[in-house]
């Protein structure tokens, strides 16, 4: 899929930053449409629908973090991918996006060729095939591998694309220990940066939302599924 193809939605109350963003992206050959604030930025996702965010933090009226928990719970839009801009050194900042929903995140200043490295990086997924297609059954829900969806009981739950891919990730071999190098390999990439805390928020939003006990820590390795 061509660059061309992708359309990218940038949210900033920064006048200076959406043109250089804008003008950078463009120049790379996406779609790009912007907004200057959370509330305005759902408005143009929902008529834009675009197929990866870039989304500030600190913005007037609904934050960044407010704008992404809002976006994952529309059906449309739940899908769409989310990469945080954050202030360097906002940790809290960075946890609290990935918890909201968000697939990655880049620190302020932007340098224009690490950005279109992290966003290629991450719409990679719409070119890359689900493995195993099909519906597999486990203890406490299924999977359907071609719907995207995790089905518990008479439910259809729709996880974001990191968190199901997490956990196909760790159903593929019940009762093996992922370690979280493996992990960040497997379903981040080698060329995605995350921080340290990233597998802990989607492991522990999984388990949430399934209200299962089958993923299993295992102190100082990484995380295993109890089939």
């Amino acid at each position: 899929m061509e660059n061309d193809n992708y359309r990218i939605l940038i949210v900033d109350d920064e006048s200076d930053v959406l043109e250089f963003l804008s003008y950078n992206l463009k120049m790379e050959g996406f779609q790009v449409a912007t907004a200057n604030d959370g509330r305005e930025g759902i408005q143009q996702a929902l008529k834009f629908n675009p197929h990866l965010i870039i989304l500030d933090v600190m913005m007037p009226r609904m934050d960044g973090i407010e704008t992404c928990s809002e976006i994952k719970q529309m059906p449309e839009l739940s899908n769409v991918l989310i990469l945080f801009l954050t202030a360097r050194g906002e940790d809290y900042s960075q946890i609290a996006g990935f918890e909201a929903g968000a697939d990655d995140y880049v620190t302020k200043p932007v340098k224009p060729k690490v950005l279109v490295s992290r966003i290629k990086a991450l719409l990679r997924r719409y070119t890359e095939e689900v493995p195993d297609e099909g519906r597999q059954d486990f203890r406490d829900f299924s999977i359907d591998r071609e719907r995207y969806v995790v089905i518990k009981g008479k439910k259809e739950i729709v996880l974001p694309k990191k968190e199901f891919q997490l956990l196909l990730l760790l159903t593929s071999k019940p009762d093996k220990v992922f370690s979280r190098d493996e992990i960040f390999a497997q379903v981040w990439g080698n060329d995605v940066v995350v921080g340290d805390r990233t597998i802990d928020v989607h492991i522990r939003k999984i388990r949430e939302k399934l209200d299962t006990h089958a993923i299993r820590t295992v102190k100082g390795v990484g995380y295993k599924f109890e089939g």
